[in-house]
């Protein structure tokens, strides 16, 4: 959609009001809903009557039908059904208890599952769904909370698909490339993609303080409550919590007594989806190369690649692969094993809501010019130095109150690039201090926007996160975002001093220790 108003401070109330009452209410549908009314209100000219009805039809039913919020829909109701089905036939409990041999405590689980996020870097979405479908039922026997585990997932899923070769890489060169055109900089996209990462600050520092909350049994904040409730005994989620999935409280996903518990057939579901999504990356990106008669190269291939073409290929040949061993061994029956598939897929119904909702409040903040808006109000006359800082809180705001870091990247990445060469050749730097300049704005750009959007209860990976650890969406968010606060705070500042001309690595290692000091003495054991 187009903008069709000229963004002023009301393009922020849809975001605002949706936010707010969900965090407020703990309703998040009733909030994403009223969120979207509050929106069409505003393009209708204020006319209750017709904003309530052209809100599905302008927002929410656009939402559903574009082509890759279905297929993100479609794989993630496909790999929901798997775990239907490798928990019925016994597969989840003999994961269970395989990586309790090795993860034989709360500190070990939540090194596993945080070891786990590292390995499954080609793509964010299959990240949360596998890891935190995958370790939900370990981290639950070992009295984790479901908010720690959620944390955990969101919290690995996109920083390392930010960081790594993934299905990311190909959309953030394509934005860094696009900024940088007439600038006069001559650098590969690619190299300015790698060159940026020990920017990254963000990205670098938030799974490094997973790591640290996970070896250390420390938590602050609303993180603290809940996993000392968990460990009391009191419950992995709050009292009168609604997880946004839930696989348990039905026989027809409970194993049967009488058949043997393997964990090989929860194991090779879960491998086949990840093998055939790496395959599917490469045959996609492959494909697309030959067709435009480009060099083949391992770049290339991720960056043409088609991610929702691979999950959807992946998720449909894991679900088969649990069948048909469902089948072969004769633990389950056809008409058994589609039910689970069934049951398993119908537990994504809130969650699903949720999403397509947030889709919806994305194409308002669009079509209102929420994120033009706050750029215009933030932006001003300011020392170069404070460029990258600045860019980095605004590429947050804007990913908090939309909902998206994609799109955040598409909208900062074209202004920040050229106005940080712009100001760099006006004050005659040299070549080494422009280039370290450019790959500042990049990585505030990329590293911002995942901030944001791990702070935000409308973004669909937080979304993700929340259901694939069945987890109580509003209580996912509350307790990840004091910690997302305080990285995000630090990264501000190695951004300061890196942009000051201190060493990008000695920056990273002071980073790290203020960050485990913090650890040590804010935070509290937690049993």
């Amino acid at each position: 959609m187009e903008n069709a108003i000229d963004p002023t401070w009301t393009s922020l109330l849809p975001p605002l009001i949706a936010i707010s009452a969900a965090l407020i209410s703990r309703q998040i549908i009733f909030s994403l809903v009223l969120g979207v009314f509050t929106g069409a209100l505003i393009t209708y000219n204020y006319q209750p009557l017709t904003a309530f009805l052209q809100m599905i039809e302008h927002y929410i039913v656009p939402a559903l039908a574009d082509k890759d919020h279905a297929a993100i829909i479609i794989f993630s109701m496909m790999l929901s059904g798997m775990i239907g089905i490798i928990s019925r036939n016994g597969g989840t409990l003999g994961l269970v208890a395989l990586v309790e041999k090795v993860a034989k405590s709360a500190r070990l689980g939540q090194l596993a599952t945080w070891i786990m996020g590292l390995v499954i870097f080609f793509d964010d979405y299959a990240n949360t769904l596998i890891v935190g479908n995958t370790m939900r039922p370990i981290t639950d026997r070992f009295k984790i909370s479901r908010e720690k585990l959620s944390y955990i997932v969101d919290s690995t899923a996109a920083p390392v698909a930010g960081l790594f070769l993934s299905t990311w890489v190909g959309y953030e060169i394509g934005v860094i490339g696009d900024a940088m055109k007439g600038t006069g900089f001559t650098g590969d996209p690619f190299s300015v993609f790698l060159l940026s990462i020990p920017y990254r600050f963000y990205l670098l520092l938030a799974i490094v303080f997973v790591l640290l909350i996970a070896l250390s049994k420390r938590d602050f904040g609303p993180m603290l409550a809940a996993e000392r409730r968990s460990y009391s005994g009191k419950g992995v989620m709050a009292e009168g919590a609604e997880p946004a999935s839930d696989l348990t409280g039905t026989t027809a996903l409970q194993p049967k007594e009488d058949k043997p518990i393997r964990w090989i057939n929860g194991a090779l579901p879960i491998f086949t989806v990840i093998v055939v999504t790496i395959y599917g990356i490469y045959h996609t990106g492959h494909e697309a190369i030959v067709k435009a008669s480009d060099p083949v190269t391992l770049r290339a291939i991720v960056s043409n690649a088609n991610s929702f073409t691979a999950l959807f290929w992946a998720s449909l040949s894991g679900c088969t692969v649990g069948i048909v061993l469902s089948l072969w061994q004769r633990i389950l029956t056809l008409h058994e094993a589609f039910d689970a598939w069934f049951h398993g897929a119908k537990a994504l119904l809130l969650a699903m809501i949720i999403l397509i909702l947030a889709w919806s409040i994305a194409s308002v903040t669009k079509e209102l010019g929420t994120a033009e808006y706050i750029v215009k109000v933030l932006h001003g006359t300011l020392p170069i130095w404070t460029i990258p800082a600045l860019t980095f809180v605004i590429a947050a705001a804007i990913s908090f109150a939309t909902g998206t870091s994609w799109g955040t990247m598409a909208i900062l990445m074209p202004l920040v690039v050229p106005l940080l060469w712009k100001m760099a050749v006006s004050a005659d730097l040299d070549p080494v201090a422009t280039r370290d300049t450019l790959y500042l704005g990049v990585s505030a750009v990329l590293a911002g926007a995942i901030w944001g959007d791990h702070c935000s209860p409308i973004s669909d990976t937080t979304i993700l996160s929340s259901m694939a650890s069945s987890c109580d969406h509003i209580d996912h968010v509350k307790t990840q975002m004091p910690y997302a606060i305080v990285v995000g705070i630090v990264s501000v500042i190695a951004l300061i001093l890196a942009a000051r001309g201190i060493n990008v690595w000695a920056i990273l290692g002071g980073s790290i220790v203020v960050l485990a000091l913090l650890v040590r003495f804010v935070g509290r054991k937690t049993h």
